[in-house]
């Protein structure tokens, strides 16, 4: 079967399928709340020849940038520009006071260096001039520029983008991180305990005469504004776009629960409950232990009913009610104590309705459409009783091509016991994949939960078991 694609919300309770018009039609979907950014401070951080060409660009964004072609016009729009009448609704501001350039010395030194020293070096050194504009506290986001003088380690990481750009699997035979770690996810690490979020920016994002690095493709430029523009909007607490939610509806929670291994690899930790309501308002929740079964190879929790009592309490805590319904989706299979162990939290806390799925990052099965083109986002193919694969990527209809570079393989959905019927389970999870605020086309691959609990996986990693973290998840994407 074919699902629907889903709708989202915009300003004025408008729709639409594509985040990108939605916002330009309709504006963002807390358009015109009390508390929506109508102007964004952001504070800049970086080499001084890469700020001043930055900004200029930052500043060229206010005004609409042409779309890529006219062959496929749903699927490379206009960027309409970024200010107070149209677009997001909102303007970037900027200061030289709220400027700090690395010093030429500084990064000679990161130059210089061989790897991981340039690497530590780099992020102390961008970690002390962040920290010293931020607690000025005159700015709402911390837009840092990488330096080029920093070559990035590769390998193989989970939690970081496979080939088809999403978090890959946990794999409990990942080497230690240490050995792949990088700028992006050791800076924020370091930085977890600021109030303001960072937004790391490579200089090829503005600057066309500067090259991706290898293995890195670039968007066209109206693509680039529209992605660096909305997180820029999320991480100053905007909402630019929500799930639709029928009044009618049981108020839900959703949980992510992923896994990973300590830096030095000796330790296996539950990554995160990452909570979530219909309006993409995510807290983290830091888990504890878990361990490898014998039986399955996969990682399991130690304490499933502490941890989701956990993330019910720093659900009350932020949005001051409890909710009405629990859906919770795990990076491997349920075993017994996790699932009982998960309905004994609920019902202390007086929750009737608990839904629990293992998502696989893919699936053996494959389905085919006639003619060379791959199946269309949406198709559902039932499995059994407790299988499903869906393809969360896949031919648009909207967009009139197939977006990816790869053969778009479907997600597992596993329900740990069948609550609902397959086409409303796997419709909610297809919604899910659309809210992600570091990419504005409609077809992410994972769900908002597991994505996001696998990129604060790729950060929590490198933050000793005694460091305090923020609990939003803005300052891990």
């Amino acid at each position: 079967m074919i699902l629907d694609e889903p709708e989202l919300e915009f300003g004025g309770a408008a729709r639409h399928i594509d985040p990108r018009f939605g916002i330009t039609n309709y504006g963002p979907a807390d358009l015109g709340a009390a508390d929506a950014p109508r102007a964004i401070r952001v504070g800049l951080v970086g080499p001084a020849d890469q700020l001043e060409g930055l900004r200029r660009w930052l500043e060229r964004c206010r005004e609409p940038i042409a779309a890529k072609d006219e062959q496929y016009p749903h699927l490379f729009p206009e960027f309409p520009g970024c200010d107070t009448d149209r677009g997001l609704h909102t303007t970037l501001v900027f200061s030289d006071r709220n400027t700090r350039a690395i010093s030429s010395r500084d990064l000679r030194a990161i130059e210089s260096a061989g790897q991981p020293a340039a690497l530590t070096r780099a992020v102390s050194v961008y970690a002390e001039e962040i920290r010293a504009l931020a607690d000025e506290n005159r700015v709402d986001v911390l837009l840092v520029a990488r330096p080029e003088q920093l070559v990035e380690t590769s390998g193989r990481s989970s939690g970081r983008p496979d080939a088809s750009g999403d978090p890959a699997q946990d794999d409990p035979d990942d080497p230690p991180l240490g050995q792949f770690a990088n700028f992006h996810d050791l800076l924020k690490a370091r930085l977890l305990n600021l109030r303001q979020p960072i937004q790391i920016i490579r200089r090829s994002t503005w600057d066309e005469a500067t090259r991706p690095p290898e293995g890195h493709s670039r968007q066209d430029e109206a693509s680039r504004a529209w992605n660096l523009h909305v997180a820029l909007y999320y991480k100053a607490g905007g909402v630019p776009w929500r799930l639709l939610r029928n009044p009618a509806d049981l108020t839900t929670c959703y949980v992510g629960i992923a896994f990973y291994r300590s830096d030095d690899g000796n330790a296996l930790n539950t990554s995160v409950a990452q909570v979530f309501n219909e309006r993409g308002d995510g807290v983290i929740v830091r888990g504890g232990p878990a361990r490898i079964s014998r039986t399955d190879r996969q990682p399991h929790l130690a304490g499933a009913d502490a941890l989701l009592l956990q993330a019910l309490d720093a659900y009350r805590r932020e949005h001051h009610t409890a909710p009405a319904r629990i859906v919770l989706h795990k990076t491997s299979a349920f075993i017994t104590e996790e699932s009982g162990g998960f309905q004994d939290a609920a019902d202390e806390r007086f929750i009737d309705t608990l839904e629990m799925s293992w998502i696989t990052s893919s699936e053996g099965a494959a389905t085919f459409r006639p003619g060379d083109a791959p199946p269309l986002r949406g198709t559902l193919a039932v499995l059994g009783e407790r299988e499903l694969a869906l393809y969360a990527t896949g031919s648009i209809e909207f967009y009139r091509t197939y977006p990816g570079m790869y053969i778009p393989r479907p997600i597992g959905i596993r329900p740990a016991t069948p609550t609902r019927n397959p086409r409303e389970l796997a419709a909610e999870v297809l919604a899910l994949t659309k809210m992600n605020w570091n990419q504005t086309r409609l077809d992410g691959r994972l769900p908002l939960t597991l994505r996001t609990a696998n990129q604060v996986k790729s950060i929590l990693r490198f933050c000793p078991p005694d460091q305090a973290v923020a609990t939003r998840y803005a300052h891990y994407m």
